[in-house]
């Protein structure tokens, strides 16, 4: 069985990369030289060339172009590795969760965690997209989905049903949101988490749970991230359609108000999900056990499905 060494391999993806010799060089901190007689090496063990050169320019051959989406992915893999074993013997915590639960459930609570663990120095990475632990440098996600995700250890937070929420001012004036139907005389506003997903919650979803006819669902404004669709309900300019959680805070306030008790609940949830691998590494099992604290009077107070 045939072995390749594995600097010849990161020479040959980093000129792949570049389509210059003189490119990797400089960033991998060798000579061009160097460079060339690695892709040499690497072409005699293959028994085939891997670039082309015409008038000064490098191309990739078939051969070339066949291995390198699954180079690149062992590379990545290799490096993700590596950065587990570093994180394993560090108190860093690197958190990924979508920017409105973030900004508007996590955070104001972190300072709990911090009191209850100053030896681990937390870092939130807020994204709304779905984050591949193989490759990124990411210990523990907070994820809104169905809660099927293989490979990870799965945690429930807590459940999220959707209403509509509203600044106080829609309840009065010339049509006070009274009913859903009265909605055909506000402005719909659209969060754009997942917009070409049928999966995530939506007003096409929630008009049919209500049985409400004559409402057009996509009209209306949209935003992403999401926060922006509830702070432009704050300021009254339309309905939002947003998880109780994500907004307890603003309705105790007084900012925003449930004008009907109508639900969209959906098999979603939030999930806490990690590597199965790195799971009990003290900090991520610190961090699980706290947020599944914080969450446990939610979660036994959640309602239930009719």
């Amino acid at each position: 069985m045939n072995s390749f060494p594995l600097n010849a391999l990161r020479v040959f993806e980093a000129a792949a990369r570049h389509l210059s010799f003189a490119k990797a060089a400089e960033e991998l901190h060798v000579t061009p030289a160097a460079v060339s007689q690695q892709i040499k090496t690497l072409e005699a063990r293959l028994g085939q060339p891997l670039f082309r050169r015409l008038n000064r320019r490098l191309l990739l051959t078939d051969a070339a172009q066949l291995c390198l989406p699954g180079l690149r992915e062992g590379l990545d893999r290799i490096q993700a590795a590596m950065r587990l074993v570093t994180r394993s013997h560090m108190n860093t915590l690197t958190v990924s969760s979508a920017p409105t639960f973030a900004a508007r459930w996590l955070v104001p609570r972190l300072e709990r965690f911090a009191a209850r663990h100053p030896e681990i120095e937390l870092r939130i990475d807020a994204t709304d997209h779905v984050v591949d632990f193989a490759v990124e440098p990411i210990d523990i996600a907070i994820r809104y989905g169905a809660g099927h995700y293989p490979g990870l250890r799965v945690d429930k937070v807590m459940s999220a049903p959707e209403y509509p929420v509203c600044s106080p001012k829609l309840l009065e004036g010339p049509h006070p949101l009274r009913k859903p139907e009265d909605l055909k005389y506000h402005t719909l506003l659209h969060s754009d988490v997942q917009p070409d997903s049928d999966l995530y919650p939506n007003w096409r979803m929630w008009l049919l749970a209500a049985g409400v006819k004559g409402v057009d669902p996509t009209r209306g404004p949209r935003f992403s991230p999401e926060t922006m669709a509830i702070d432009a309900a704050i300021k009254g300019q339309g309905v939002a359609l947003s998880s109780l959680v994500i907004v307890q805070d603003e309705i105790a306030a007084g900012h925003l108000v449930k004008p009907f008790d109508v639900m969209l609940k959906l098999q979603f949830a939030y999930y806490l999900v990690a590597p199965r691998a790195s799971a009990d590494r003290p900090a991520v099992k610190a961090f699980r056990e706290w947020l599944l604290e914080e969450t446990r009077a939610i979660r036994e107070a959640e309602p239930k499905a009719a």
